[in-house]
């Protein structure tokens, strides 16, 4: 075969995964690209923004597409975030419709793939927590599936063989980024992602969704990367929580988010971070685009 029929034959599309909150989207794209891109929690609605995760082989490129939740919007950051989602029906080359085992009651989002017209498959996460074999519900099979497959994101069951039929659906066509190119995101914003993250983890109630990081300084020296992180909440009560007595909750905050930070870029972290109250943040469409919510 000729160097240009190679060429030909390398295959390269995007492949976005969609789903209700909490159902496995994000372990699935970290599983599937091989780094934690993409920040989980057990809390629903973790993820704000479409995230790409970029898996490159000999002969395919794979732009994975992690999106938001689907949910019916109750506020100006939600209408946001579904915007972010639904675009992933514009563009996508390949859907992964993603829900979890047990199976919920309805499904009212999947209405949104009607009229997609490339390749959509049907990923039921969990799977591994069933007994036997697991019985696709009617309003499931309802839809024209390109595939039908059973994993588990966390575990990494059957992930592969999921990988190998994205790859044999994919479209001939030369890859979109560079070979080394690991997602579309900058290095402040995944660092800012992983504050946010340990926030989640740490805090309970309304006060993890009302955050916002951002990264104020990022400085990459040989032996350091030095970096300044502003904690964004709604109001001076969560302020006081995030901080704790005597700085406590926010110096915890400090210490778990550079042990991820440093396994992540692999170099020493130093974190210098401060709380800041920016009233109703996630209700006020000026302040959503000033965060870069846009």
């Amino acid at each position: 075969m000729s160097k240009d029929d190679q060429e030909k034959q390398f295959r390269a599309g995007f492949v976005n995964i969609l789903g209700k909150p909490n159902v496995g989207k994000s372990t699935l794209l970290n599983r599937l690209v091989g780094e934690s891109l993409a920040i989980t929690t057990p809390k629903a609605q973790t993820t704000r923004d479409r995230i790409m995760g970029i898996l490159n082989g000999e002969d395919f490129q794979i732009v994975f597409s992690d999106t938001p939740g689907l949910i019916d919007p109750s506020y100006a950051l939600q209408e946001w975030m579904m915007k972010e989602a639904k675009s992933a029906l514009e563009d996508a080359d390949i859907i992964l419709y993603i829900v979890p085992y047990p199976f919920p009651k309805s499904y009212p989002e999947m209405e949104l793939l009607n009229g997609v017209k490339c390749p959509k498959f049907l990923v039921v996460n969990k799977a591994d927590l069933a007994e036997g074999e697991i019985e696709i519900p009617d309003a499931l099979r309802e839809k024209e599936w390109k595939e039908i497959i059973r994993i588990s994101a966390l575990k990494g069951s059957r992930t592969k063989k999921l990988l190998s039929k994205i790859i044999n659906q994919l479209p001939v066509h030369p890859p979109f980024y560079d070979q080394d190119q690991l997602t579309d995101k900058t290095e402040r914003f995944v660092a800012s992602e992983m504050i946010r993250k340990q926030i989640f983890e740490l805090f309970k109630q309304e006060v993890p969704y009302s955050v916002q990081v951002e990264i104020e300084y990022f400085h990459d020296e040989p032996d350091i990367l030095r970096m300044g992180a502003v904690i964004i909440v709604e109001r001076d009560t969560q302020k006081g929580i995030i901080i704790g007595k005597k700085g406590s909750m926010l110096k915890e905050v400090g210490i778990r988010a550079r042990k991820e930070l440093e396994k992540f870029f692999g170099k020493k972290i130093f974190l210098e971070s401060h709380v800041k109250v920016e009233k109703d943040w996630r209700k006020t469409e000026n302040k959503l685009k000033k965060l870069g919510f846009k």
